[in-house]
């Protein structure tokens, strides 16, 4: 096996016992690149002298963190001081800022090694698309608007890559390309140094080849209770089967995956109930919408004004006519959110409306099917919005091929800060869920 075939958490095993060394690895990554990326075009800017030094480096030293001498990508919304941050926008071409976002500091102190910049939908947005196409089928989308960080990891050109999300734009794209992503509860992980859309919406998650690769960014993360939470046995897992108030949007690929996921859980023991949110939730996917174009428009407002004829005419609209939203609609929308969000936790309880019993972890669609055919969709959010809105940690989780032969996965999901939870169902549940044995993409 090449080193870049390897998971993040077998790599850093690897490393740490002496296995292998991160310029090995590194070396590896960037072969892997230089093969692969003139077709499926993931990155924006690598700095391959750079990463090599740094990996070198790391190999001086005894392990430092939890990530010491592993390569990572970072989504081109994030600030890097040694490397330009351009948000796909003509606006920021050769942009570099002075200090590294906070994601990022935080990773290199856990030992990563900083590989590239990937490519992203403008500002994570809408606009401009990423170049980025789809590694199992370059006629398709691998989704966005982290298009180049999970296209990267799928084609195993870095084992970690982060990417964000203000709608679908982290969940979507783990699911197009067959990989693990983790969206963490809103407001665990800072968003310092990375560009806002809607900041009651944004979050910064991580994508990687299994479970065991996300569990070790969060560890790094030092989110609540990751490593100390054991999960539950399958024959005791309540599994809530949540088609969401969305379903007319599925498509047969994105059924067939969910309900083959919930036959093997149930045949590995779990049990999978039909679990529906209350009518106060049918009407969120619409909150979020008028939450992320309210927010929009202050988030954009600045370059509206200062360079107007260079900001795409899809973000300017949230400063000139951004759908009729008025500080009325948009108080209303923060008001449902905010008493959904109150209830949810209720609903995994057997509480105010929700199962006797009570349920352990949601399982839903994490995209109506496969990625779309062409490079001028990302796809819909549809399936994403609803959980976003709730600031609800969110998993994504590979699960089989459709009838392109693309992949399909499921999406987990568990109330506020029960992130460590969540990633210990999530590793009893994969080599279940997944069509690989030992549950790793």
């Amino acid at each position: 096996m090449e080193p870049f075939e390897l998971t993040a958490s077998e790599a850093a095993a690897s490393i740490r016992d002496g296995r292998l060394t991160s310029e090995a690895l590194v070396r590896s990554c960037l072969e892997r690149i230089e093969a692969r990326d003139g077709d499926v075009r993931a990155w924006i800017h690598v700095d391959p002298a750079r990463a090599l030094a740094a990996a070198r480096e790391a190999d001086k030293t005894p392990p430092r963190g939890p990530l010491h001498g592993v390569p990572f990508g970072v989504k081109d919304v994030i600030d890097t001081a040694d490397l330009p941050t351009t948000h796909n926008s003509p606006i920021f071409q050769g942009h570099r800022p002075a200090r590294d976002a906070a994601c990022v500091s935080i990773t290199r102190s856990a030992g990563g090694i900083l590989l590239g910049k990937t490519d992203t939908v403008e500002f994570a947005s809408g606009g401009r698309k990423a170049a980025t196409r789809n590694p199992a089928n370059l006629a398709h989308t691998p989704g966005g608007s982290s298009s180049g960080s999970g296209a990267a990891v799928a084609d195993r050109h870095v084992p970690l890559a982060f990417g964000t999300q203000t709608g679908g734009s982290h969940i979507r794209p783990a699911a197009f390309n067959g990989i693990f992503g983790l969206k963490p509860t809103w407001g665990a992980v800072s968003r310092e140094g990375v560009k806002h859309y809607a900041v009651s919406l944004d979050t910064v998650g991580w994508y990687g080849r299994s479970v065991a690769d996300l569990a070790l960014m969060a560890g790094a993360f030092q989110l609540e209770g990751v490593g100390a939470v054991a999960s539950k046995p399958l024959p005791q897992l309540r599994v809530g089967l949540c088609r969401s108030p969305v379903w007319s949007r599925i498509e047969p690929a994105g059924e067939a995956a969910l309900l083959l996921a919930a036959k093997r859980l149930e045949q590995a023991g779990a049990t999978v109930i039909p679990f529906e949110l209350p009518d106060a939730f049918t009407t969120l996917a619409d909150v979020q919408d008028v939450i992320r174009r309210g927010e929009g428009r202050a988030a954009f407002l600045d370059l509206h004004l200062s360079d107007r004829h260079r900001l795409h005419p899809e973000l300017a609209d949230h400063c000139e006519h951004n759908h009729g939203i008025t500080p009325r609609s948009l108080t209303e929308a923060y008001d449902v959110a905010s008493h959904a969000r109150a209830r949810f936790a209720g609903l995994f309880a057997g509480l105010d409306g929700g199962l006797d019993g009570g349920i352990d972890v949601i399982l839903t669609p994490p995209a109506p099917g496969e990625a779309p055919e062409g490079l001028h969709t990302t796809g819909d959010h549809v399936f994403n919005s609803i959980w976003t809105v709730l600031h609800a940690p969110c998993l994504a989780m590979p699960c089989t091929r459709g009838p392109r032969g693309l992949p399909v996965g499921v999406q987990l999901v568990t109330p506020r800060f029960t992130d460590a939870s969540l990633l210990a169902m999530a590793r009893t549940m994969a080599p279940v869920v997944t069509d690989t044995a030992d549950g790793r993409a």
